[in-house]
């Protein structure tokens, strides 16, 4: 069997990453704390990810620190967080995330988060792809997942329109703001990923 090859380094992407509505960019710690308190503020936004809903300081707070705001990646373990930012207006709709688990392994996990607003638009999916776009076809990762609640149906339908498999069904696998929660987990592959491009290519 073939080796995979030596492990990645750096993570550097060229900014920004342009979709046909969209840019991608690195988070402004200062500029960004109104537009993304406006959706990390509400419990309907939080309902299925970690944080609780924040206030402005606190955003602010988070937006401060460089580890959590990262626009390149020098190791594993680091996360790169992006500003999903209408072509158009320049307004900051929503944001993304890739957490890089493994330089070896070639691997990591995606997040994203877009403001209810504009939900319904296909704003999630498109941002996402253009991710995936650059952890495959820049950055050269071999595998990519996502972790969804069950009860966040949306979220699946976006995992889904990407071409990622679902993988896995955690039941009841963790105590998640007062209930137990279902977790299902979607994975693709670098393979797969050129599968869909060559698919895409020939329409």
């Amino acid at each position: 069997m073939t080796s995979p090859g030596p492990a990645l380094g750096p993570l550097r992407p060229s900014y920004p990453i342009e979709t046909g509505r969209l840019l991608l960019r690195p988070i402004d710690p200062v500029g960004d704390v109104d537009a993304m308190h406006a959706y990390l503020s509400r419990p309907d936004v939080c309902r299925y990810i970690p944080p609780e809903p924040r206030n402005r300081e606190q955003v602010a707070e988070r937006l401060a620190n460089p580890d959590l705001v990262r626009s390149e990646l020098e190791t594993e373990g680091q996360c790169l967080a992006l500003a999903v930012v209408l072509k158009e207006s320049g307004g900051l709709i929503g944001d993304l995330i890739f957490f890089w688990h493994s330089a070896r392994h070639r691997s990591g996990e995606i997040g994203y988060v877009i403001n209810p607003e504009y939900h319904g638009r296909g704003y999630a999916t498109e941002a996402a792809r253009a991710l995936l776009a650059l952890l495959f076809d820049e950055f050269g990762l071999h595998r990519v997942t996502a972790r969804i609640d069950a009860e966040n149906p949306a979220s699946a339908a976006v995992l889904t329109k990407l071409g990622m498999r679902r993988e896995a069904l955690l039941v009841e696998n963790e105590w998640f703001k007062g209930r137990w929660s279902t977790e299902i987990d979607f994975a693709i592959l670098d393979r797969e990923w050129r599968g869909l491009a060559g698919q895409n290519s020939g329409l």
